[in-house]
């Protein structure tokens, strides 16, 4: 089949997944919504695979849509990268970038970003620091970090800290396939604190997920507390019990070749949010303002040009 997808097609795709709606999504991109539904249904029909499943709540990812997510990402900031060679980009910055990530976020924000600045900026030595949350903000006060990604909506200190959101990730319900829950198209806290609970202890999103719980009266109860995502995914997809996580940690398969499936929450749910964060009345030296306007051209949705 000949693939003839275009730019435009790359980015409404974009601002659709990002968003969760095609109403969110037009208005973002400052269009007509039936002009993002016919292009979306002619990239559907283009690449032969159904990448949204409809809802009355919103437009959700199937697996064969997350994956071609990651492509159209790498579409569209392969095209930054080409524009940005012809704009006003600075030239000759030097010195030493210090950037702090954490592990759970590397995986998914950091490469693309880093490898990306290092092109645009070769005489800047970057040094990258993983750790947890609260000693990456323990750096941040003390000076010996420029900048960190990470989790930005649950900060330990946010008054000594600036925190600008990159992306923000809506929660939803991991469970496997023949789990009782999975004939539901959308599920319920309450439903959910039901079911026996698989929960991820990393970046603080087990703290916005407690508080939840707490505002809801609802007491769920975890079987396993674990660090690891991989954990995780492999005990929800042997059935063992239910995660409630963002979207950007889902991956539709576990390492045993099992399939997890998603539903959205009915109630409502803080997304979860990656961004930038660094001291407050630092005054960023130039590499650290650069960095900080790539992760943020690489993170907005480009209004289309034609």
């Amino acid at each position: 089949m000949n693939r003839n997808i275009t730019l435009r097609q790359f980015r409404y795709f974009t601002a659709v997944a990002e968003s969760g709606s095609v109403a969110a999504a037009s208005r973002t991109l400052n269009i007509a919504q039936s002009a993002v539904t016919k292009a979306m249904l002619e990239l559907e029909a283009e690449l032969g695979s159904t990448l949204f499943e409809r809802t009355s709540r919103g437009m959700v990812l199937t697996p064969q849509g997350h994956r071609f997510l990651a492509s159209a990402r790498k579409v569209i900031s392969a095209v930054a990268d080409a524009t940005r060679l012809h704009g006003d980009e600075p030239e000759g910055l030097s010195g030493v970038l210090a950037v702090g990530v954490t592990s759970l976020v590397a995986g998914y924000y950091l490469s693309e970003l880093l490898s990306r600045f290092r092109r645009h900026n070769p005489g800047v030595q970057v040094y990258v620091t993983e750790e947890t949350p609260p000693f990456l903000e323990h750096l941040l006060i003390n000076g010996e970090l420029d900048v960190a990604i990470m989790v930005s909506n649950v900060l330990g200190e946010p008054r000594a800290l600036v925190a600008e959101t990159l992306t923000r990730s809506p929660n939803r319900v991991w469970l496997a396939s023949n789990h009782a829950l999975a004939s539901h198209e959308e599920v319920t806290l309450a439903e959910c604190a039901a079911c026996d609970q698989i929960v991820l202890e990393a970046d603080r999103i087990d703290d916005l997920m407690r508080s939840v719980w707490a505002r809801h009266s609802l007491k769920p109860r975890s079987i396993l507390r674990t660090s690891s995502l991989e954990a995780v995914r492999s005990l929800v997809g042997a059935g063992l019990g239910i995660a409630v996580l963002p979207d950007f940690l889902y991956r539709a398969w576990t390492l045993d070749a099992e399939h997890v499936d998603v539903r959205k929450l009915r109630d409502e749910v803080p997304t979860v949010d990656v961004g930038l964060v660094w001291r407050r009345g630092s005054g960023l030296k130039p590499v650290a303002l650069e960095f900080i306007e790539q992760a943020r051209e690489q993170s907005r949705p480009r209004r289309p040009t034609s």
